[in-house]
C-alpha cells in the first residue's frame, strides 16, 4: 500500500480523553498491521541479573526453589525507520518483553509517516525489557512490578537504557545513538503486573518517566508481604484508589495515564474474590484519576479477559497516539 492511501485511510477523530466502553464484537486496526511502509531495525541481547545493582535475582523475598529465576532477561529494542541517529529520541518501555512489540513495531513503521496530524506519533525506540521470572508474590516478576516503589524506575533509567546505548550492534548501525532526558519523552506499557509497575515507575519517579500505560492492571495486593515496602504500603498497589487512596489524596503529579479493565479480568484465574477486585480496582483507579483531575484515558472493554489480544489489536495504536498527544501537564 502507498504512503498516500495509508495515510487517508487513518483520518479518524483523536482519541479522546475520560470513559470509553467497547466490545464485545473486535477488529483489528490496520495501523496495526504491514502497510508497505520502509521498516526500522530489530535487536536482541541479553542481561546477566547478577550484573545489576538492583534485581540481581537475589533478594531475600524471593522462594526460588518454588518460583525459579531467570539468570539473564532479553533485551528487544525497534528503533523505527523515522528515526535520525543523533537525534534525542523518546523512549517507550514494554515491560514482559517482546510483549506487544510486534504491534509497536507496525504502529511506528505505519504513523510515525502519517499525514494527519492527529494521527501521528514521533520517533521513539521501543525497549521491551522480559521480566526477572515467574509471577505472583516471591518471584522475581513480582518484585520487579507490585512493589510498590521507584526501583524498576531506577533500574530501567540506570541499567537498561544505558545498556542499550552501549550495544554493540546498536552503536555500529547508529553511533550517536541518544535518548531524550525529558520525563515527557518516557513512555512505560504494561499488561497485568507490568500495567501496576507503569503506573509505579511514573508515580514513583515523575521525573524519569511521564506517560503511562497500564492494560488490565493489577490494582490489587500482589505485593511480597515480607517486602520492606509493606510497612509503609501494606496492601501494594490497592493503595492507589483504596485504603490510602494515593491518587486522591497526594497532589496530582504530572503524568498523562492510560488505564484499562476488561469485562472479565482474570475471571478464569480466581473466579471469586480476585475476579471481583480486579474489576472494581480497575474502576477505581480511572475514578479517582477522573476525580484528581488527571489527563487520562479509561477503556472498559466488554466480553474479554484478562491481558486480552483482541483489545491490543483494537486498541493499541489509538493508546499511543493518545499518549503522545495533548497538552503537557505542569
Amino acid at each position: 500500500m502507498d504512503s498516500g492511501t495509508a495515510a487517508e485511510e487513518s483520518r479518524r477523530p483523536a482519541p479522546a480523553n475520560g470513559h470509553h466502553i467497547i466490545g464485545p464484537d473486535y477488529l483489528m486496526d490496520p495501523d496495526l498491521t504491514d502497510r508497505g511502509q520502509p521498516k526500522g531495525q530489530s535487536f536482541e541481547f541479553m542481561m546477566r541479573l547478577a550484573d545489576s545493582a538492583i534485581f540481581r535475582g537475589d533478594d531475600p523475598t524471593l522462594e526460588p526453589a518454588k518460583k525459579a529465576v531467570r539468570t539473564q532477561r532479553k533485551i528487544s529494542v525497534y528503533i523505527p525507520a523515522a528515526y535520525r541517529d543523533g537525534t534525542p529520541a523518546p523512549v517507550l518501555v514494554i515491560h514482559d518483553g517482546p510483549g506487544q512489540l510486534p504491534l509497536v513495531r507496525h504502529a511506528l513503521d505505519n504513523l510515525t509517516r502519517s499525514a494527519d496530524p492527529q494521527r501521528r506519533l514521533p520517533a521513539f525506540i521501543a525497549i521491551a525489557v522480559e521480566n526477572g521470572g515467574n509471577d505472583g508474590k516471591n518471584s522475581q516478576r513480582g518484585l520487579e512490578y507490585d512493589t510498590m516503589s521507584d526501583r524498576l524506575a531506577r533500574f530501567i533509567h540506570g541499567e537498561v537504557l544505558p545498556a542499550v546505548r552501549a550495544q554493540a550492534d546498536i552503536q555500529a548501525a547508529y553511533p550517536k545513538l541518544t535518548f531524550s532526558n525529558d520525563p515527557w519523552d518516557r513512555a512505560v506499557l504494561g499488561c497485568s503486573s507490568g500495567g501496576a509497575a507503569a503506573l509505579s515507575m511514573g508515580w514513583f519517579r515523575p521525573d524519569l518517566f511521564r506517560r503511562i500505560a497500564a492494560y488490565s492492571g493489577t490494582f490489587v495486593d500482589q505485593q511480597d508481604d515480607d517486602a520492606p515496602e509493606e510497612r509503609t504500603y501494606p496492601l501494594g498497589a490497592w493503595e492507589y484508589h483504596s485504603s490510602m487512596k494515593l491518587i486522591e489524596s497526594q497532589a496530582p503529579k504530572p503524568l498523562r495515564i492510560f488505564t484499562h479493565v476488561s469485562e472479565n479480568d482474570n475471571r478464569a484465574q480466581d473466579p471469586e474474590a480476585t475476579y471481583h477486585n480486579w474489576v472494581m480496582a480497575g474502576e477505581r483507579t480511572a475514578a479517582a484519576l477522573q476525580a484528581k483531575g488527571y489527563a487520562y484515558r479509561y477503556v472498559f472493554s466488554k466480553a474479554t479477559g484478562h491481558c486480552d489480544r483482541r483489545v491490543f489489536e483494537q486498541t493499541l495504536a489509538d493508546t499511543l497516539v493518545w499518549l503522545w498527544s495533548g497538552e503537557r501537564p505542569k
